[in-house]
């Protein structure tokens, strides 16, 4: 139930403005004194052409209130709602308790499909945190997409072609050897791969000859196909290790490789179409009506760029999977990219195009500066993980030395830590990485939330005796209950959000939003020695809570251990 729409569509049969346009001014106030809802009727001024306090009182006449209203009252402009306590927590607990897992799904995605272009590390360098926001963020969009009906398709779009694999078959040549790259895999392509960029400095012509060993690769020659084909192999299997640890899976792995042979056909298009322009030797497309730097698709030395393989991915794309909206995970730095290659979309006549969506997020830097592969300036991935990990459980060695299962609840909190921390913020807010900040498990944090949910999980182990039915909810009547319920019955409400806004901040904050609530209730309600309507009443709260919390974090990638 969405309280603000029913309050909302009672409003609009007394005044005649749209349920939708009423149930976005509906505010809640601070003050409960004030009501439970409070709609201002200063925006219904000028449509109805009245004094807002006269038309507050006007409508107050007409409404007829939902059931799940006690009170109306009319305070100058606004309209103040109070709700029927008993019949709201019966309403809301009573869905949760029914709808059990599948509280806050939808179907109202379905029939559409959504591409989801996330993770996309590059073949050949480490898994660093600086891949970790678009690899959590755009898997925990398409588990929010998925939970509201939309088909969701999932694409790593590895970055496995272009002049960075020249530069590695030249220092592989010079500086490298076959024993130590298959006993030390990536970290020994990081090694020359920073070497290489180290000599560049001292000799330019380096980059000449990384560049011909990229033609050669464009040219199918067997000798440097293979070496890179050896690369590629062995990134991979890195990649899935740390997949595997963050849960996190693809529908498909489609590199930029994968567009090889299918390019020509698209800047045959373009060409055909008129919209490719010679400058300076090479192929671009004219954006200067967009006020934008040209696109360019061909370089003078004939090879391809970033724009023509995505360009050729999202025609691609369109074929296969019919999408409805296609969307990049992407740093904020590559706006303008984006933002091109979507024009000579346009351009070439696709009324898509308006639905390749950048999402953008902040970077992630060092204490020390800005992340580089260039010189080997990162932290692991792997390694962030199982440092975190390993701090989880010097912590529950500490705080829970009988804990069964150690290792598996360490890795769960641990992981879910920097899941969590990572989620935690508007995604375009940069991210400074500090070990402490992310291995932090007091307040606002994943671990605060996991817990609240074991804390749920030991009390109904404790009450095998709990069965949902013949509960009075009128026992609870105080304020920690309703609270409580009041951020259960927002939770559909806030998956919707999160997906409109592309935020999966939306739901991390209000998963800590019901955490709080709820340990105050826990802390304000006795409920194991209650007596047995009360006991059974506030069980029905702490069954909720724990459903809830559990589905959330599984929203955002992370497990909800029942014990820590």
């Amino acid at each position: 139930m969405d309280m603000k729409l029913e309050i909302a569509k009672s409003l609009s049969a007394a005044c005649g403005v749209a349920a939708e346009e009423i149930a976005a001014a509906i505010e809640v106030p601070a003050n409960t004194d004030m009501g439970d809802f409070a709609y201002p009727c200063f925006k219904l001024a000028k449509v109805l052409r009245k004094a807002p306090p006269f038309i507050a009182q006007e409508i107050g006449e007409k409404l007829e209130k939902p059931d799940f209203i006690a009170d109306v009252k009319i305070v100058g402009a606004y309209i103040n709602f109070f709700m029927d306590k008993h019949f709201y927590t019966k309403k809301v607990l009573e869905t949760v308790l029914t709808e059990k897992e599948n509280y806050g799904k939808s179907d109202m995605g379905a029939g559409k499909t959504i591409v989801i272009d996330y993770s996309s590390p590059n073949i050949a360098k480490p898994f660093h945190v600086g891949h970790l926001r678009s690899t959590v963020i755009g898997n925990a969009l398409y588990q929010i997409h998925s939970q509201l009906g939309y088909k969701c398709v999932g694409v790593n779009h590895l970055g496995d072609w272009g002049t960075q694999f020249g530069k590695l078959i030249v220092a592989y040549k010079k500086w490298g050897s076959k024993e130590a790259v298959e006993e030390k895999g990536i970290q020994e392509l990081m090694r020359i791969y920073v070497k290489f960029h180290d000599e560049a400095e001292k000799a330019p012509e380096l980059d000449d000859e990384a560049r011909l060993w990229f033609v050669k690769m464009q040219d199918g020659d067997d000798e440097a196909l293979t070496l890179w084909k050896w690369f590629y192999d062995i990134s991979i299997k890195e990649f899935e290790r740390v997949y595997d640890m963050l849960g996190v899976k693809f529908d498909a792995y489609t590199g930029e490789s994968f567009y090889n042979d299918k390019m020509a056909a698209v800047v045959d298009e373009l060409k055909e179409k008129g919209l490719l322009e010679e400058s300076e030797g090479a192929m671009i497309v004219n954006l200067e009506d967009k006020n934008m730097p040209p696109c360019l698709i061909i370089r003078k030395d004939g090879g391809t760029l970033y724009a023509t393989r995505d360009i050729t991915a999202a025609l691609y794309r369109k074929k296969t999977y019919n999408f409805d909206k296609c969307i990049y995970l992407t740093a904020l730095d590559q706006n303008l990219h984006f933002a091109q290659w979507f024009e000579v979309i346009h351009k070439m006549g696709y009324d898509w195009y308006k639905d390749l969506i950048h999402v953008p997020f902040g970077l992630v830097s060092l204490d020390s500066g800005k992340l580089s592969t260039r010189h080997g300036n990162v932290v692991l991935m792997e390694d962030l993980l199982h440092q975190a990990i390993a701090e989880t459980k010097k912590i529950i060695e500490e705080k829970n030395p009988s804990l069964p299962d150690k290792e598996e609840v360490a890795k769960k909190v641990g992981i879910g830590a920097v899941i969590f921390n990572d989620l935690y913020n508007t995604r375009i807010k940069d991210v400074v990485f500090s070990w402490e900040r992310m291995l932090n498990f007091d307040g606002e944090t994943g671990p605060y939330v996991q817990y609240t949910h074991a804390r749920a999980c030991s009390i109904l182990k404790k009450a095998p005796d709990f069965t949902a039915e013949n509960i009075d909810f009128s026992k609870l009547d105080d304020e920690a209950s309703l609270n409580v319920c009041k951020l259960l019955e927002a939770f559909p409400s806030k998956i919707v959000d999160a997906a409109a806004k592309l935020e999966p901040y939306v739901l991390t904050r209000h998963l800590v939003a019901i955490s709080q609530a709820f340990n105050k209730f826990y802390h304000d309600n006795p409920i194991l020695s209650s007596e047995a309507e009360v006991r059974q009443a506030r069980l029905a709260v702490v069954v909720a809570v724990k459903t809830v919390l559990a589905a959330g974090l599984a929203l955002l990638g992370i497990d909800a251990p029942e014990q820590m």
